[in-house]
């Protein structure tokens, strides 16, 4: 037997033995002819990068006579399995699978080992399958409802025409590799008249039963453009409302269950669901209307000439030169320029006239005051006294008096009381 590895040159020799002139070389493969496209035939037959179909028994024949048959074998040396096993509900058997490097040979096999672990009784074989989808070895492992916190050693063993390998043991048991399967389903709807929430919908996976055994779950979500999730935990139920969603923005979601006493492990996250908050129709038309007064993000301020929003002035449809209703057109930048410094040269003119009136009316509101603050009422004068009025002839306002005057009670100084005579009342009884 020859063995040879995948991607190799392979020789074999016809016993060295040398043909007659007149002999004729032939070789076959399981009887039947071989090829010559991948092969040189002759005393020797040269195969050139063989594959693990390449594998049989080749014969040498000459003259129609067979003269020498040996087997060749294409394998590669097994790889040590790294196996994982789990198990997808309390009702379903546990899975060991692992994936090989390279894709094995059609003659490779594998059986995976089992027994109680300390006891070493019941030791059982699981042969393996290869499943060429998913390039995936898996083993399936029976057991019964009341052993799913009995420990099992388990083991792995891989062998083919170049050789054998064998795992490491593991020590596993039905409840501590439960892992359920994604939710499925996963819906994000927008809730109405509500900017900032999203109401999530999901489904058990058809793997779990929820009428023995029921899941928890928990939800991550993210904005399109945020790379942070906010996880929420703890979900009996199979719905959920967000309330801090984004404002207009898309957001992606993702379920995930695990057993509700918390045996076993997470299940793998759910493929992401997509959705987007209410927003007010109006809103949006005011966003994405033609009117929009939004430049774009990469609008260049310092350019010649401003592309405005379509529409704005009522384009109508020409089908000039190629452009028709909703074309940009195209203002030169000194139109802007120039109306911008009439409405500063006419706001500058308005806030002067104001400001020069402003003290006109404050200046003549202060001269009314002072007006107001000098009147004096003038001194009535008094009619001539009468022969036969009984009142005094003495005057009502005596006439001032000299510094060095003398009163006429000889005393010096004692007339000085000011301009009113208060010592005479009688001109308060005189009629005005």
């Amino acid at each position: 037997m020859v063995l040879s590895t995948v991607g190799a040159n392979v020789t074999l020799p016809c016993l060295q033995w040398q043909p007659e002139p007149n002999g004729t070389v032939s070789w076959k493969v399981e009887n039947k002819a071989v090829s010559s496209e991948h092969a040189v035939l002759g005393p020797s037959l040269l195969l050139r990068l063989v594959q693990y179909n390449d594998s049989g028994r080749y014969s040498c024949y000459v003259g129609g006579c067979l003269v020498h048959s040996l087997r060749l074998l294409v394998e590669e040396p097994p790889e040590p399995p790294s196996f994982s096993c789990y198990r997808r509900s309390h009702v379903k058997d546990i899975l060991c699978e692992w994936q090989p490097l390279r894709r094995p040979s059609p003659r490779t096999r594998a059986v995976l080992w089992v027994k109680k672990w300390l006891t070493g009784k019941n030791a059982t074989e699981q042969r393996c399958r290869y499943f060429p989808k998913v390039e995936k070895f898996k083993c399936r492992i029976t057991v019964p409802p009341s052993e799913d916190d009995t420990f099992l050693l388990v083991s792995v063993c891989v062998s083919n025409g170049a050789g054998s390998t064998v795992s490491k043991d593991q020590v596993i048991s039905a409840n501590r590799v439960l892992k359920p399967d994604p939710p499925v389903n996963v819906l994000v709807d927008p809730v109405k008249s509500a900017p900032q929430k999203l109401r999530v919908n999901w489904t058990y996976p058809p793997s779990w039963d929820p009428k023995f055994y029921r899941l928890h779950f928990q939800v991550r979500y993210r904005a399109e453009r945020s790379q942070s999730y906010t996880e929420i935990d703890q979900l009996r139920e199979t719905s959920l409302v967000i309330h801090d969603a984004w404002h207009g923005e898309r957001h992606m979601v993702q379920v995930r269950g695990l057993e509700e006493f918390g045996h076993g492990s997470w299940s793998e996250w759910s493929q992401e669901a997509v959705g987007t908050p209410w927003a007010d129709p109006i809103d949006l038309e005011w966003q994405t209307g033609s009117y929009s007064s939004q430049f774009p993000s990469d609008y260049d301020f310092y350019a010649d000439t401003f592309t405005l929003p379509p529409g704005l002035y009522g384009t109508e449809d020409t089908n000039e030169g190629g452009r028709g209703v909703g074309d940009h057109s195209t203002v030169p930048l000194y139109t802007f320029l120039v109306t911008g410094a009439s409405l500063f040269l006419g706001t500058g003119l308005l806030a002067g006239i104001v400001l020069r009136y402003k003290k006109k009316w404050r200046r003549g509101s202060l001269g009314q005051g002072k007006a107001r603050a000098v009147v004096q009422h003038p001194l009535v004068p008094l009619a001539p006294p009468s022969p036969t009025s009984p009142l005094s002839e003495a005057p009502l306002l005596s006439p001032p008096a000299s510094p060095g005057s003398v009163s006429s009670t000889g005393t010096p100084g004692s007339g000085d009381f000011g301009p009113f005579d208060v010592s005479n009342m009688d001109y308060l009884l005189v009629p005005q």
